[in-house]
């Protein structure tokens, strides 16, 4: 489609009360500008991105998840405002769409809505019962008049309740007149873009209101919007991966982010956290588990199980308060109160309760790798790094240090039990019950 699609995002985002970029706060596992980038990325291959605070921080984090984003620098020094924001972009099409790096929720659905009317300006608007913070439009006979900010409007402007949604398509030539002769001369000191739907009016120019939902297009500026913002995303999440087939139980209980995918029929159940690019293939999710960053086949985890970064698992039952770090396990049983980290353990093996891998010396940290058809006691402790071979016995309390093991071996240390006669007696004196 021949479409230039710029956003702002060089705002510093104060009613944010954070050091980070308003841009770069997550919902659901991704930076807010993400979801704005995405939806235009859908229908334009001229994306065009105008960054200004923290823009290396701003510009690596996009530059991780898309390719062939053109980054525009605006000088808001000098030039501050969302007029100032434009005046370095050079759009490659002739329509030219402006979208607010802050406005996660809005969909390609939406934005093509804007390219459906020929009109110089098309801008959206919404109509708010309480208005207060957001820009007054004028319309009269279906037609913007003007638009005023609140800073700069009158009492009779700040009672008309249609607020400037903050979206505009412009005919490319429109941008190119209009720009150059924005001015400062307001309450602020800024360069509004909204100038120029008052100078292109005096021009007799066409500019048509687009009335679009709130929902899609009222801007992050807080930490409660960005909370309720996510509500709103992650019920989408959970909405499509249940059209696809995957059975979540007590759905609003469990938060699910944007990197999650699912293959087959998946049983997710209340209270499950999945957590950045995971994929869970015909698997069921316990209660209360965690997943980060991880590929879950075949498999039953939880309840309250965590799964952390880099794990593979397949085939395998993770019972609950079993915790796998970094690890590859398949065809393995490991029913409770464990920790797997940095291990790769093979079919067949039955980790005991109270198992775990010693993979950190204070410096660096080692792998174990257990081969086929291993049994582990209870309460083993396996002192990375450590390699045993298949069909080795381990007894329970035992502790094998580093080293390798070859098959067929039952590996156990334990400590000769002592027996003190009468010592019960002596300790609590005759009168003591049980």
């Amino acid at each position: 489609m021949s479409l230039s699609i710029v956003i702002l995002a060089a705002g510093k985002g104060s009613r944010m009360k954070s050091p980070k970029a308003k841009v770069l706060h997550e919902i659901c596992g991704r930076e807010m500008l993400y979801y704005s980038i995405k939806a235009a990325r859908e229908i334009s291959d001229d994306v065009i991105v105008v960054v200004a605070h923290q823009k290396e921080a701003v510009t690596a984090a996009m530059e991780k998840h898309f390719t062939g984003l053109t980054f525009v620098t605006q000088d808001a020094d000098n030039f501050p405002g969302t007029g100032g924001a434009m005046m370095g972009v050079k759009p490659r099409y002739d329509d030219v769409l402006v979208l607010n790096g802050d406005m996660p929720l809005i969909k390609r659905s939406s934005i093509e809505k804007f390219l459906a009317n020929p009109a110089d300006i098309v801008m959206s608007v919404i109509p708010l019962d309480n208005p207060s913070g957001y820009g007054r439009v004028v319309i009269e006979n279906n037609s913007v008049l003007r638009i005023v900010e609140e800073k700069d409007a009158t009492d009779t402007e700040k009672a008309i309740n249609t607020v400037n949604a903050g979206v505009y398509a412009f005919k490319h030539h429109v941008l190119q007149t209009y720009i150059p002769r924005l001015s400062n001369a307001n309450a602020q000191g800024e360069y509004y873009l909204t100038d120029v739907i008052e100078m292109a009016r005096n021009d007799a120019l066409s500019i048509a209101p687009l009335y679009v939902e709130e929902v899609e297009f009222k801007g992050v500026n807080s930490k409660n919007d960005l909370a309720g913002a996510e509500m709103i995303m992650m019920d989408r999440l959970r909405r499509l991966w249940m059209d696809a087939g995957v059975i979540m139980q007590l759905p609003e209980t469990i938060y699910i982010e944007e990197g999650v995918r699912f293959e087959g029929e998946c049983i997710v159940e209340n209270g499950a956290r999945l957590c950045g690019n995971t994929l869970i293939a015909h698997s069921h999710i316990k209660a209360h588990s965690v997943i980060e960053e991880s590929i879950i086949r075949d498999s039953d985890i939880g309840p309250m199980a965590h799964i952390r970064p880099s794990s593979v698992i397949t085939g395998t039952h993770i019972g609950n308060f079993v915790e796998v770090k970094k690890s590859t396990l398949t065809e393995v049983k490991a029913g409770h109160l464990s920790y797997l980290g940095d291990a790769v353990i093979d079919s067949g093996t039955n980790i005991g309760a109270g198992t775990i891998t010693c993979n950190y010396d204070g410096i660096k940290k080692y792998q174990t790798i257990i081969g086929k058809n291993v049994f582990i006691g209870s309460d083993t402790q396996l002192v990375a790094p450590v390699e045993i071979a298949d069909n080795v016995m381990i007894a329970a309390g035992t502790t094998v240090t580093a080293g390798k093991y070859e098959s067929g071996l039952l590996i156990l240390s334990r400590t000769p039990i002592k027996k003190i006669s009468g010592f019960f007696t002596r300790f609590f004196g005759k009168g003591k019950e049980c």
